[in-house]
């Protein structure tokens, strides 16, 4: 029969291999356990968890600043009352961030106003706190940063530093009428992301529309085909926040 494991040695040494620490966590419990200081363990389990700890809080800092994210889009500050039941509940399972694992695609459609900004910005947010890294970005500013970058003949040292983010959250995809040139990078962008990393994005246009974006019918399937074939869409049909508060100022 094996004896039992000393109290916290599992613990100890799990902690160790995520600090990438191998020798010492192979190593560190048995002799401590052998020269008589198993007393120890629970001392040196307990300092090893705020390590951890910090380690994360060190990295969640730095891939807040990374992200570019609204600091006070959260889902704290979502007003989720006013959005439909699915797209709440499919929110509250994507924080989990399993959907990242398998590079599935997050498209929020609906009118302008209506939250899908928000709601993928508190996802970011949420995504973030557990250490996984996010990119917000405007799309329009995206593209002329890859515009750019095509010029420089940067343009694939550009894609791997994206490549480098679980997520990049596209916001109001659309919403500017591209040139050719603009569309040739974005669809650049979409199919280097597709199948290997997420993409999400904020959308007022339904799909029947998006020849507006690639100016090609052809481009314009493919576009759809690659972010669709993994993906969650959430449909914010809901009025406009902005327009009901208006409304309701004229009102009063």
């Amino acid at each position: 029969m094996n004896p039992r494991p000393p109290a916290h040695a599992e613990q100890i040494t799990t902690l160790l291999r995520s600090f990438k620490l191998t020798t010492a966590a192979e190593e560190l419990v048995p002799r401590l356990v052998t020269d008589g200081h198993e007393p120890a363990l629970a001392t040196i389990a307990e300092v090893l968890d705020l390590e951890a700890e910090a380690r994360h809080a060190r990295r969640v800092a730095r891939l807040r600043r990374a992200s570019k994210l609204s600091v006070g889009k959260t889902f704290e500050t979502l007003d989720d009352k006013r959005l439909p039941r699915p797209v709440v509940r499919k929110l509250r399972e994507l924080q989990a961030g399993d959907f990242l694992d398998e590079a599935i695609n997050v498209l929020a459609f609906g009118l302008p106003g209506v939250g899908k900004s928000h709601a993928l910005a508190a996802l970011g947010h949420a995504l973030v706190e557990q250490g996984r890294s996010v990119l917000w970005t405007p799309t329009y500013s995206l593209i002329q940063e890859l515009l750019a970058a095509k010029r420089d003949l940067e343009l694939p040292r550009k894609l791997r530093r994206l490549d480098n983010f679980e997520l990049v959250i596209l916001d109001d995809i659309g919403y500017v009428k591209q040139s050719a040139e603009e569309a040739e990078v974005l669809f650049t962008l979409l199919a280097e992301r597709y199948e290997r990393r997420s993409t999400a994005l904020t959308s007022n246009l339904v799909f029947s529309e998006w020849d507006r974006i690639f100016n090609n019918k052809m481009a314009t399937s493919a576009a759809i085909d690659r972010l669709v074939h993994h993906s969650v869409i959430l449909e914010f049909n809901v009025p406009s926040y902005r327009t009901e508060k208006a409304k309701g100022r004229k009102k009063g």
